[in-house]
């Protein structure tokens, strides 16, 4: 696979703007298929680890063609999408309405969400600390922030499965599938923006939430984080 060089700062928030403005219309199809079709059970899996009443008011952040959005609305949750993508949001089919703003400044008062949902995003932003800082701004004391993201397994076989697949064979289908090669090595090579599982923890935790967690699926191809909001209200 060629080697792909990774943007930073503004350079990286118009790149990936772009990227996804162009991955919209295939992007769903896209994803059954590299994840196998497991995706659908990560989502399920993230909105059971939010673990909010329904009727909660939940942001669903760089919340792309809406997967999440729907799975909040199902749940009976009161879903708002939110991505700085136009052409995702132009594809997005969901009930919930949906914004278009950057997840670094977002168009919420603070404290007066119940929790966030962000599924495979946290490598896409231009910085994780200010990411997770405006989390905790908005969700109020005793709301809940949960992210989905991909991971690297630890045990040698399945290391080992999950760098031919993730870094060999989704560049190659993706490719083919959406007609933008470059987008799909992009993305398998987009995880070297993330820290280690216990520095995204400590992050978590810096922001102002507690009891964060983070667990595994898929032999750790897959992490969840989650924390709840204690204390006041920032301004």
């Amino acid at each position: 696979m060629a080697r792909v060089t990774l943007p930073r700062g503004d350079e990286k928030r118009a790149a990936v703007e772009s990227m996804f403005d162009r991955l919209a219309p295939r992007y769903d199809r896209v994803n059954r298929v590299i994840s196998l079709g497991l995706d659908q059970g990560w989502r399920r899996a993230t909105l059971a680890t939010l673990g909010l009443a329904p009727g909660s008011l939940v942001l669903d952040l760089a919340c792309g063609t809406g997967d999440l959005c729907r799975a909040l609305t199902r749940g009976g949750h009161r879903a708002v999408g939110i991505d700085l993508s136009a052409g995702m949001l132009e594809a997005a089919n969901c009930d919930a309405p949906l914004v278009r703003a950057d997840t670094l400044a977002l168009p919420a008062r603070a404290g007066s969400v119940d929790g966030v949902v962000c599924g495979f995003a946290l490598r896409n932003f231009v910085a994780l600390d200010p990411f997770f800082t405006e989390c905790a701004r908005v969700v109020r004391p005793g709301g809940r922030v949960v992210a989905l993201d991909a991971s690297e397994p630890t045990g040698t076989v399945a290391r080992l499965g999950h760098a031919v697949w993730f870094r060999r064979v989704v560049p190659w289908i993706g490719g083919r599938l959406s007609g933008d090669a470059a987008a799909y090595r992009y993305l398998p090579a987009s995880t070297a923006y993330l820290p280690d599982g216990t520095g995204l923890v400590e992050m978590i935790q810096r922001a102002g939430f507690t009891d964060v967690r983070r667990t595994t699926r898929t032999a750790g191809a897959v992490q969840i984080m989650s924390g709840t909001r204690e204390g006041d209200v920032a301004t």
